[in-house]
C-alpha cells in the first residue's frame, strides 16, 4: 500500500449476503414517551403552583435597610490651629488693630525726629544742674526749667524737651520725623517671639498709577508671593481670606514659611493706598509650642 493510502478514509465493506439488518418499528416506545413527557409537564406544573402558593402564604422577607447617604469629606478648614483671641487685649494704631497675646511686652521704639544739636541752648554753669547759656539775639527768649534742665524757647527751636537720660529716647517738636520701622511691635518675655505690623504705601510694593484700594491690586495669591515672602523661604502655607467688614468684603492674603530657622505667619491686606503687614515670628523649635497662638495674633489683623 502506498503511504499516501494510509491517510485516505476506509471504504465501507460490502454486507455479506448472508446477513440481515433487523429494523424494529416499535409503536409502543413512542406512545411511552408521549405518556411520559404529558405526565413530567403535569408534575412541574404542579410542583410550581405549590411553590407559588408557598411563597404567597409566607411573610414577606424584611427588605434591606437603605444605604446611608454617601458623606462628603469633610472640609479643610481654611487655617489649622487658630485661637480663640476675644479674651486677648486689642491694640489700636492707625487705620488697624490687632490682638496682642498675654505676656507680651510693647517694644515699639518711641518716635524719633530729627534732633537738633542743644548744645547751643544748653551750657554748664557752677551750680549742679545744667544751664541754657544766653545766646546773642535771644535775649528775649522764654526759659523754662523741666526736670533739673533749663530750655530756651528760641528762634531756632519753636519747643525743645529733654529727659535726664538721653538714652530713653528724646522727642523734639519743629522738626521732621523720622518715619517708624514699624507701626507696632510686641515681644515675648524672652524677646525670642515677636509680633509685628508694617505700613507701606502700596505703590512702592508695585509700581502703579493708580491707588490699590485692595490686596488683588498687587496680585493673585502667588504673584503677591513674590512680595510678601522672601527669596529662599519655604512656603508651608497660603490663603485667600475674605472678611465681611462694616462696608465690604476685604480680602487678605495669608502666608507662613520658614526661613533661616525662623517660622513665620504673615497677614497682609490693603486700604486706601497703603499696605497693612502683620507677621509673628519664632524659633522654630519654638513654634510647635506657641505656633498657634502667634498664627492666631497675625490673623487678627483688621484694618478701618
Amino acid at each position: 500500500m502506498p503511504p499516501a493510502a494510509a491517510l485516505l478514509p476506509l471504504a465501507p465493506s460490502p454486507l455479506h449476503p448472508k446477513q440481515r439488518r433487523h429494523i424494529s418499528r416499535c409503536g409502543a416506545s413512542r406512545r411511552g414517551f408521549t405518556l411520559h413527557t404529558a405526565i413530567a409537564i403535569a408534575s412541574a406544573s404542579a410542583a410550581a403552583s405549590a411553590a407559588a402558593a408557598a411563597e404567597a402564604e409566607a411573610p414577606p422577607s424584611p427588605s434591606p435597610p437603605p444605604s446611608p447617604p454617601a458623606q462628603a469629606p469633610p472640609s479643610k478648614p481654611v487655617l489649622g490651629g487658630i485661637a480663640n483671641t476675644r479674651s486677648w487685649s486689642q491694640y489700636y494704631g492707625s487705620g488697624f488693630s490687632i490682638r496682642v497675646p498675654p505676656s507680651f511686652d510693647d517694644i515699639l521704639e518711641p518716635e524719633v525726629i530729627n534732633q537738633p544739636d542743644p548744645s547751643p541752648y544748653i551750657s554748664s554753669s557752677s551750680s549742679s544742674s545744667p544751664r541754657l547759656g544766653l545766646l546773642a539775639g535771644n535775649c528775649g527768649a522764654r526759659v523754662s526749667s523741666i526736670s533739673g534742665f533749663e530750655i530756651r524757647i528760641g528762634e531756632r527751636l519753636t519747643s525743645f524737651r529733654v529727659s535726664q537720660d538721653y538714652n530713653a529716647g528724646m522727642t523734639y517738636y519743629g522738626d521732621k520725623a523720622k518715619p517708624r520701622a514699624y507701626a507696632a511691635r510686641f515681644a515675648s518675655p524672652d524677646r525670642d517671639e515677636l509680633i509685628s505690623v508694617v505700613i507701606k504705601p502700596s505703590n512702592q510694593l508695585k509700581i502703579t498709577f493708580l491707588e490699590a484700594k485692595d490686596i488683588t491690586d498687587l496680585g493673585t495669591l502667588k504673584e503677591a508671593s513674590k512680595i510678601f515672602v522672601p527669596a529662599g523661604a519655604k512656603v508651608l502655607s497660603a490663603r485667600t481670606i475674605k472678611v465681611k467688614d462694616d462696608e465690604d468684603i476685604r480680602t487678605y492674603y495669608f502666608y507662613e514659611f520658614g526661613l533661616d530657622k525662623q517660622h513665620v505667619a504673615l497677614m497682609a491686606t490693603v486700604n486706601s493706598g497703603k499696605t497693612y503687614i502683620a507677621g509673628a515670628t519664632a524659633p522654630e523649635t519654638k513654634w510647635g509650642d506657641d505656633g498657634v497662638k502667634l498664627r492666631s495674633a497675625a490673623v487678627s489683623l483688621s484694618v478701618s
